[in-house]
C-alpha cells in the first residue's frame, strides 16, 4: 500500500489522546500493519518497528515522536493548506512525516526503526525506556521546529523547597517559628543561584534558569503555618546535571536560609525521570546532513523533550513541522494550535532523504 500522509494526519488529530494513548496507539499499530509492518509494543506501552537486516553492521538510525497530547481536545479542522486541532504540531504532524519517510525510504544497507513513545506530555517512561534500551547510530525526534535542525535542548527539572517551622496560634505568634517569614529570603536566594553556584553560559544553549513558580502554605486564618513550600522551575545546561544541581542547590541554601529553620528539597515528580540537557556535536554527520537537507537553522530547541534519553547513545536532533509559537503566542499547546500540511510533506521528504542519505 501507498501510505496516505494528510489522511492519516486526519484521523489522528480526530483521536483524542490527551488522557489514554491507547486508541491512538491502536490506530499506529493498524496503519502499519495495513502498510505491511510487524510493530511490536513493549512493556511501557512504545510503538517499534524496524527496516532492514538486524544483524546489518550498517548504521541504525531511529525516528522517534509520541502519540499523546496536552489537554483539552480540540477537534481537527482544515482551512485549505493549515491544518488545525489537538496534536496538528505536536506531535501528530512530525508522526505522519517520520512514518511517511520509514514507509518511503530506499536503502541497501543498515537500518531504520519508527519508535513512537505514549506518555511525552507527562511522564515520559517511554522514552526513558528506549534510551536504555534502543541502541543506535542517530536519533531524530519529531516535535515542532519549523524544520529546524536543533541539536541541543536545555534540560528540566521541577521542585519543591519545604521550609519548616513551628505552628503556634495567631493570637501569640511568637510561641511558634512561621516559615513565610523567610519565604522572602528564599525566593531571592532561588533567584540568586546562578550567579553563585550555576554553570557557565554555554556556546549552544545559552544559560541556565532557575525560577520560582508556586508557593503553597498555611490553614486556618487564626493559625501561623508548620511550613511552607515554594516551588521551582530549572532549565540546566551542559555540564551540569541534575543530580549536581540538586545537591548543589542543598549546599547554598543551607548557607542562605536562617539556622533555626529547617528545610528539604524534593522533586516535584519523583517517580519520573528528568530529561538532561544535552548537545550534540555540531560536525557528526547526522547535524550536518539534515541541515543540508532541510536548508533551516541549526538551533537550540526551546522546550523539553525525550530526545536527552538518547544523547547518551549517540548522536541526535529534533526536527519537525510546526511550530511552539508564532508572532501572536503559543501555539503548540494552546486552543489555537496548527501546522500546514505542505510543512508536513516537507518534513517528510526531508526525513526520508537525511535517511537514505546516511544509509
Amino acid at each position: 500500500m501507498t501510505f496516505n500522509r494528510d489522511e492519516f494526519h486526519r484521523q489522528a488529530i480526530r483521536i483524542p489522546s490527551h488522557e489514554r494513548p491507547d486508541k491512538m496507539r491502536e490506530f499506529l499499530v493498524e496503519t502499519l500493519y495495513q502498510e505491511g509492518y510487524n510493530p511490536e509494543t513493549d512493556s511501557k506501552g512504545n510503538v517499534i518497528v524496524t527496516r532492514g537486516t538486524t544483524d546489518s553492521s550498517g548504521t541504525h538510525l531511529v525516528l522517534n515522536t509520541h502519540i499523546d497530547t496536552v489537554p483539552p481536545y480540540v477537534p481537527y479542522k482544515r482551512d485549505g493548506d493549515i491544518v488545525r486541532g489537538r496534536g496538528a504540531c505536536d506531535a501528530k504532524g512530525a508522526l505522519a512525516a517520520m512514518i511517511d519517510a520509514f514507509c518511503s525510504a530506499t536503502f541497501d544497507d543498515g537500518k531504520l526503526t519508527l519508535a513512537i513513545t505514549p506518555d511525552e506530555e507527562t511522564s515520559q517512561f517511554g522514552g526513558a525506556h528506549l534510551g536504555n534500551t534502543l541502541a543506535a547510530d542517530g536519533y531524530i525526534v519529531g516535535e515542532p521546529t519549523n524544520l529546524d535542525v536543533c541539536p541541543a535542548a536545555r534540560g528540566n527539572f521541577g521542585g519543591h523547597v519545604t521550609v519548616f517551622g513551628e505552628s503556634a496560634h495567631a493570637s501569640d505568634p511568637t510561641e511558634g517559628t512561621n516559615p513565610l517569614r523567610v519565604v522572602g529570603s528564599l525566593i531571592e536566594a532561588l533567584e540568586q543561584y546562578d550567579n553563585h553556584c550555576g554553570p557557565n553560559e554555554h556556546d549552544l544553549l545559552g544559560s541556565s534558569t532557575l525560577a520560582p513558580t508556586r508557593i503553597e502554605a498555611g490553614g486556618p486564618l487564626n493559625q501561623t503555618p508548620a511550613e511552607c513550600t515554594v516551588s521551582f522551575d530549572r532549565r540546566t545546561v551542559p555540564p551540569e546535571t541534575i543530580d549536581d544541581f540538586v545537591v548543589s542547590l542543598e549546599s547554598y541554601l543551607d548557607r542562605r536560609l536562617p539556622d533555626e529553620y529547617r528545610f528539604e528539597v524534593k522533586a516535584a515528580y519523583p517517580d519520573s525521570p528528568n530529561p538532561e540537557a544535552f548537545a550534540t556535536d555540531l560536525a557528526s554527520e547526522l547535524v550536518k546532513v539534515l541541515a543540508d537537507v532541510s536548508g533551516g537553522d541549526v538551533r537550540p530547541f526551546s522546550a523539553a523533550t525525550e530526545a536527552s534519553y538518547f544523547a547518551d547513545t549517540g548522536p541526535v536532533v529534533v526536527f519537525g513541522p510546526g511550530v511552539l509559537a508564532d508572532e501572536e503566542g503559543p501555539v503548540a499547546h494552546a486552543d489555537r494550535e496548527y501546522v500546514s500540511r505542505s510543512d508536513v510533506r516537507k518534513a517528510a521528504e526531508m526525513i526520508q532523504e537525511t535517511t537514505e542519505r546516511l544509509l
